[in-house]
């Protein structure tokens, strides 16, 4: 599969992405690409951004692949069955945990439980061994059950502009990678 042949669908987490965060970085330079926007990027509510991505993705001229980042993952874990036969694969990076109590104080914690499910496509999660919104063992766990390859990507922090992540090269290599395989994989 070449990035050519989908719409790259870049799903921020909260906040958005800033012009220096990678998700910025490859949306800039895949010519496939763009972003689901939100009405408010600042305080998450699952039921917007889940219909959101859903609308962004029945709205793709191309097979849609998803690259997600922190709750940006969560919001395609609960759209995925919304997404069945429309997404080829999904990138997740750096999900946030949403069923720990205190991961954001202050925030409605709507984005949970979290699905615990095989997604219906294929998937790549990369993770880091420091994400102080995720611990990688809850990390893994959320692979093993969405069915999803698992990368340890070290500590890396949130993989974001404030881990050292601006343009994250080695993320790039992963996706060819996973697109490789997907082509491989509909042969």
């Amino acid at each position: 599969m070449r990035i050519s042949d989908a719409d790259i669908l870049i799903v921020p987490g909260l906040g958005n992405s800033g012009p220096d965060h990678w998700q910025s970085r490859w949306q800039a330079k895949l010519s496939t690409a763009r972003r689901v926007e939100q009405d408010d990027w600042d305080h998450p509510v699952r039921e917007a951004w889940v219909n959101r991505l859903v609308e962004s993705v029945q709205t793709s001229s191309r097979p849609a692949i998803i690259i997600a980042h922190s709750i940006g993952v969560i919001t395609t874990v609960f759209a995925a069955d919304r997404l069945k036969g429309h997404v080829i694969g999904a990138m997740l990076v750096a999900p946030s945990d949403w069923d720990k109590p205190d991961l954001l104080p202050g925030y409605d914690l709507d984005f949970n439980p979290i699905p615990m499910a095989a997604l219906p496509f294929p998937s790549l999660l990369v993770a880091s061994r420091n994400d102080p919104y995720c611990e990688i063992n809850r990390a893994s766990s959320f692979a093993e059950v969405w069915d999803s390859e698992f990368v340890d990507a070290g500590e890396a922090g949130h993989i974001n502009v404030e881990s050292g992540h601006g343009p994250w090269p080695e993320g790039l290599l992963r996706l060819a990678s996973f697109l490789s395989k997907l082509k491989h994989e509909s042969q």
